[in-house]
């Protein structure tokens, strides 16, 4: 393109450097988030980047678009084809405008960052940093070029969450039974391999214990799991309800949020402080034997998080089912009725007088009662917990799951929707495959046992073989 070739020279310096405009000029059009939209896009190009070491990068997964907090893109891969091995490292992906954003920023402090595996930025100060994580691992940093960008429009909004991978293909020309199928037994598959770790779980624990264990998990959500299994470790079922008085004050003070000065509230909320006071009263004579058991303040992730779900109000459901321990193990145990209304009637009829009406032990009363449990996390239970036990006991429990909706999704699904579908954020989130337990429990196995282990961009995934030779007619839906 002569032309082109003529531009270039209008560009270029004496010297016979290509003259580039000031990184201010640049940047000024265009948000991070629109860089990191034109990152996703492929703009910058995948094979090969160059890190600012010398070596070469190469892109395997682009991973997915994270838009909570945390790196900007997680469950990436990328290999080093100078390295011994040429390695390919699965991991976070973060995109900074400046280089010096990662500490200006905190990264290099946060644990949540440790996994990073590249550094991508636009542009850095006089002299080059390096990039850190808190575990003192050096992330290796690439240093994108705007330039091309120069006469690419900003990618559009709906850009999916996840590159579309080859199994969409596929998958798009079955007709919307087999897909259905498809889905099922995936689910039953996830179902069967939840009941083998359910069994290992007893084996150690105890069924009750396990079984109580594997709901408090479930009311951490994704953020705050490994707290709440903790919480259910170090004070396990039969304390709690030995403890029936003051399991709640034992709760809040090995969780953390009992230290000082952290609660003094104000001299009119008095109910707040005789709560308190009762929840002190309790914790105290325990307190210099359980606290080197306490979870640290970083233990939590609080932000965020919707204030009807704050930890200390799911502390407190997790005491009522203690409490009323046999009537959680009646549900499990019956032969008949139906498993999820039964469930959820009882999961959203637990009260609590302080937390019906609170949201925090700091917080103002609420107007209006709140239920310590709400239908989303009983159907997340009934698809996590109470069905996988149920059918595994009685089998023509499958067809009552199967009709089991959705409360809602959340962005694993739909990242997993968005790479085998090839749709965009918001259909990933509202389609006809988030509708069913069933459909979002099956489309997370396959993502999980295919996309997440695949360390070559699609290529020589056999996903899209193998569903050519699946036996449709030979699975019972």
């Amino acid at each position: 393109m002569e032309l082109s070739h003529r531009y270039a020279a209008l560009l270029t310096s004496p010297d016979g450097m290509l003259r580039e405009a000031p990184a201010e000029t640049l940047d000024s059009e265009k948000s991070e988030l629109e860089f990191q939209a034109h990152w996703f896009a492929g703009d910058f190009g995948a094979n090969f980047l160059t890190a600012t070491a010398g070596e070469r990068v190469e892109i395997v997964q682009f991973g997915v678009w994270n838009h909570e907090a945390g790196p900007d893109f997680s469950d990436a891969a990328v290999r080093f084809p100078d390295r011994p091995g040429a390695p390919v490292l699965r991991g976070s992906v973060e995109l900074d405008t400046r280089a010096e954003d990662w500490e200006s920023h905190g990264h290099g402090a946060n644990p949540a960052f440790d996994d990073v595996i590249l550094h991508l930025y636009l542009r850095h100060g006089a002299r080059q940093p390096f990039t850190r994580t808190s575990q003192h691992r050096q992330v290796a940093q690439v240093q994108l070029d705007r330039r091309q960008l120069d006469h690419r429009p900003t990618p559009p909004g709906t850009l999916p969450l996840a590159k579309a991978g080859r199994c969409h293909a596929p998958l798009r020309g079955l007709p919307r039974e087999k897909i259905h199928t498809l889905l099922a037994a995936a689910a039953q598959y996830r179902m069967e391999a939840k009941h083998r770790r359910w069994q290992r779980l007893v084996a150690v624990r105890g069924y009750d214990q396990a079984l109580f264990q594997s709901l408090a998990i479930t009311l951490g959500y994704k953020e705050n799991k490994l707290p709440f299994a903790l919480l259910a470790q170090r004070l396990p079922l039969k304390v709690l309800r030995a403890e029936a008085r003051g399991a709640m004050g034992l709760l809040l003070g090995l969780s953390g949020f009992l230290r000082e000065p952290e609660f003094n509230p104000k001299p009119e909320a008095q109910e707040t402080r005789d709560y308190v006071r009762e929840c002190w009263e309790h914790w105290w004579p325990q307190r210099s034997a359980l606290e080197r058991l306490a979870l640290a303040d970083d233990a939590w992730t609080l932000g965020g998080i919707r204030p009807a779900n704050h930890p200390q109000r799911r502390l407190a459901a997790m005491r009522q089912l203690a409490r009323r321990w046999p009537e959680v193990r009646a549900l499990i145990d019956q032969p008949g009725g139906n498993l999820a209304k039964d469930v959820t009637r009882f999961l959203t009829g637990l009260r609590d007088p302080f937390w019906d009406h609170h949201y925090t032990l700091s917080s103002a009363p609420m107007a209006k009662p709140l239920a310590l449990i709400g239908t989303t996390r009983a159907t997340e239970m009934l698809a996590n917990v109470f069905f996988p036990l149920a059918i595994a006991a009685r089998p023509a429990r499958w067809e009552e799951y199967r009709k089991l909706p959705t409360a809602s999704t959340n962005r694993r699904v739909e990242t997993a929707v968005a790479r085998l579908f090839a749709v965009d954020a918001e259909t990933a989130g509202r389609g006809e495959w988030v509708k069913t337990a069933v459909h979002q429990q099956g489309i997370l196995q396959i993502y999980e046992d295919f996309c997440l282990q695949d360390d070559s961009n699609c290529e020589n995934c056999s996903f899209p073989e193998r569903v050519g030779k699946f036996e449709f007619q030979a699975v019972e839906y």
